[in-house]
């Protein structure tokens, strides 16, 4: 494993000698720009893994995404060779069909603390929700980014992130009442507590999340990548292009479906992945 050629994965050129904050903000956002978050190796017929030299194969080598316990355990990684003082932590996934938290800890994130601060990173929840630069950890603070205003909130020993964004504003008209797209201005994404967790911890989860019907990721094949401009996604045969405009306070969203003819093509071509088993593009 080679600190150089993850670097070169994602184009970042920059001196690294110093295991600062401007440096750390800016592999973060190069990561989110460059590695998609990705499901499809289970809809490929294939196994997710939390085998820190597997992961490190096939996102920087082939050049793949992954789902948080492999691009944030990849970036934890990062943060070691790089000198950060850093705790991964677990955090339970709100869902907003059910109003509720996940029973178990089922996203992996890392604290890193730079001239005692700490900092919230986390380069692996894609799509609206994914922020581009580290949180720093206070309580009630607005702290905006390009895809909006994020905050974290504090309940005794448990924080929680939302993000306050733009009203969706989709131009295709036969989307217009999409599930894809989530409507309310305010989400609440996750909630987390800072106990220090191990890639053990996350065994029973990522088992969960590849194999029972009730997980989102067995229900959607889902493949997102942040852009300049906004973000895009393919999730089963949906692909959406997004653009922030925050002048007008919308996110304009470009939908449409994709033959499976075409599947592959956009993938190579939107997201820079070719996979190596045939993909079964699922949105349940």
């Amino acid at each position: 494993m080679d600190l150089k050629e993850y670097f070169k994965r994602i184009g970042f050129t920059g001196l690294y000698d110093k295991a600062d904050l401007p440096t750390l903000c800016t592999i973060h956002k190069l990561h989110v720009m460059t590695v998609p978050f990705e499901n499809l190796s289970i809809h490929c017929g294939e196994r997710n893994t939390v085998d820190l030299k597997v992961i490190y194969k096939k996102i920087v080598l082939d050049h793949r995404g992954g789902w948080c316990c492999e691009n944030n355990l990849l970036f934890s990684w990062v943060l070691r060779e790089m000198g950060y003082k850093f705790t991964m932590l677990g955090s339970k996934v709100f869902n907003k069909v059910t109003n509720e938290f996940s029973l178990m800890d089922t996203h992996l994130i890392n604290l890193v603390e730079i001239d005692s601060k700490p900092y919230i990173a986390d380069v692996s929840f894609g799509l609206t929700y994914q922020i581009w630069e580290p949180l720093e950890l206070i309580a009630g603070k607005d702290q905006p980014q390009a895809p909006g205003v994020f905050r974290l909130l504090n309940d005794g020993e448990r924080w929680t992130l939302e993000k306050t964004g733009r009203k969706p504003l989709i131009q295709n008209e036969a989307f217009a009442k999409c599930s894809l797209v989530n409507k309310l201005l305010t989400k609440t994404t996750y909630s987390f507590f800072l106990t220090p967790r191990d890639i053990d911890h996350f065994l029973e989860a990522s088992e969960y999340l590849q194999t029972s019907p009730e997980s989102l990721f067995t229900q959607k094949s889902i493949c997102s990548l942040q852009t300049p401009t906004g973000f895009r996604t393919l999730i089963g045969c949906i692909y959406s292009e997004v653009t922030f405009n925050p002048q007008k306070d919308v996110d304009l969203y470009d939908m449409r479906k994709i033959p499976d003819s075409e599947i592959e093509t956009v993938l190579k071509e939107k997201f820079n992945i070719t996979l190596g088993s045939k993909l079964t593009p699922v949105n349940n």
